[in-house]
């Protein structure tokens, strides 16, 4: 039986274009391809299996978050400078001493 180095160019390596990151459609790509080429005598371990696929939903749920509160964030900016322009606009009101 022979083995492949993994230092030869038999193995490829998948990278997306542009140097962009990879995303779900990447990750579903990449495991097909592990299980498809896995050894039928020694699968891999379901945990393992199990594993990356919840670190990879964990990532895209914290990748999300991050978004939204980027979105938040300069949405509140926006109010901010807008209530500023407001208050600027707006003449000092008549304190009348007594």
């Amino acid at each position: 039986m022979s083995v492949n180095s993994i230092t030869t160019n038999n193995n490829p390596v998948l990278q997306p274009p542009g140097g962009q990151q990879m995303g779900q459609s990447d990750f579903l790509r990449l495991m097909t391809a592990q299980l498809s080429q896995q050894d039928p005598f020694n699968p891999v371990d379901n945990q393992q299996m199990v594993a990356q696929m919840a670190q990879f939903s964990s990532l895209a749920g914290i990748s999300e978050t991050n978004t939204t509160l980027q979105k938040i964030s300069e949405q509140l900016t926006a109010q901010t400078a807008l209530l500023k322009d407001i208050k600027a606009a707006t003449p000092p009101a008549n304190n009348p001493t007594t």
